[in-house]
């Protein structure tokens, strides 16, 4: 059931629901303007039990906040903040496509494993994303040092042309905020892709995301989760007190080199993994070694042959793919 033409009525439709989450659901719509202008965008409003919380309302705000002004191609863009009957929203980039969980998932139902290259772009696309908001500064020049803090496969976007966007920045803090979870360390994010840092409800940086990128990078080989352990306690025991994860056992068929990367980004020490930057581009080496770099085309035609039948048709042409060369 949709609500009732919510959003200030005459400005949005609802036309479907996307997705829904612990604080808020996603709705396709369409903006409505003068003289019969439409156009198509993602709706994010916040659930109704939520808005009437302060500290609910201001997770909300300080994503739209945050977030607005990432304008990135690998970072899902943020349009607008608004109020309608005391429910906020936030619309957005509408992304025509799936999420890295969803590719994940028909990969394993196949018994298939997603191809090297594939997974490498994938991840480094991830990497520049963070790399962009964990160097990010105001019109002044400050530094906010963004850390995303919820880096997960359901949080990277796949269009159906090829490119990779991050998004759900719901959780993200930068140094000038308030830390919203500071008394609450559990409650907020994915147990299963938190760095040992972020479990423990310590300072974290963008090493932390990077933590989170290799546990992500691991399940795009493995079509498994790294870490399993539900239970608070239990997460810790096996992130922070357990040993690290033998590589060579868990991906026996995967190349060392790629080994040797995502060992040292799901490093137990913060300041022994390599920036997103670093990752991002030893990454893209490792795709030039295999001799098939990764590229918008490629990840495009892996879409198209995997989704064939959930895939809407698009343009074929040879611009059809290329904002993004790869480079």
């Amino acid at each position: 059931m949709l609500p009732n033409d919510l959003i200030s009525p005459g400005r949005f439709h609802l036309i479907r629901q996307i997705a829904r989450g612990g604080m808020a659901t996603v709705y396709e719509a369409e903006q409505i303007g003068a003289e019969g202008f439409a156009k198509r965008m993602a709706v994010k409003l916040i659930h109704e039990q939520f808005a009437a919380y302060p500290e609910w309302r201001q997770l909300f705000i300080d994503e739209a906040k945050l977030s607005a002004n990432l304008v990135h191609g690998n970072i899902v863009q943020i349009y607008q903040l608004g109020e309608s009957d005391g429910r906020l929203f936030i619309s957005m980039e509408l992304i025509k496509g799936l999420t890295l969980r969803q590719l994940i998932n028909a990969h394993r139902a196949r018994r298939l494993p997603i191809p090297g290259h594939i997974a490498a772009y994938c991840a480094s696309r991830i990497c520049r994303a963070l790399d962009f908001a964990h160097h990010f500064a105001d019109d002044r020049g400050t530094h906010l040092d963004i850390v995303h803090r919820d880096v997960s496969p359901g949080n990277v976007m796949l269009t159906w042309d090829g490119h990779v966007k991050l998004a759900d920045f719901g959780i993200a803090k930068a140094r000038t905020m308030v830390d919203p979870s500071a008394e609450r360390p559990f409650l907020l994010g994915k147990k299963h892709y938190m760095s040992p840092e972020q479990l423990l409800g310590q300072f974290v940086t963008g090493r932390s995301d990077v933590f989170s990128t290799g546990v992500v990078l691991f399940e795009l080989f493995a079509l498994k989760s790294l870490f399993t352990e539900d239970e608070t306690l239990a997460a810790i025991d096996e992130v922070v007190l357990g040993p690290s994860p033998n590589l060579l056992d868990a991906l026996p068929e995967v190349d060392p080199a790629m080994q040797r990367l995502i060992a040292s980004a799901i490093h137990k020490e913060a300041s022994e993994r390599p920036s997103a930057e670093a990752l991002g581009l030893s990454l893209d080496r490792w795709c030039a070694d295999q001799g098939t770099p990764g590229s918008p085309d490629r990840l495009q035609a892996h879409l198209v042959e995997l989704f064939r039948d959930q895939r809407p048709p698009t343009p074929t042409g040879p611009l059809s793919a290329r904002s993004d060369t790869g480079r």
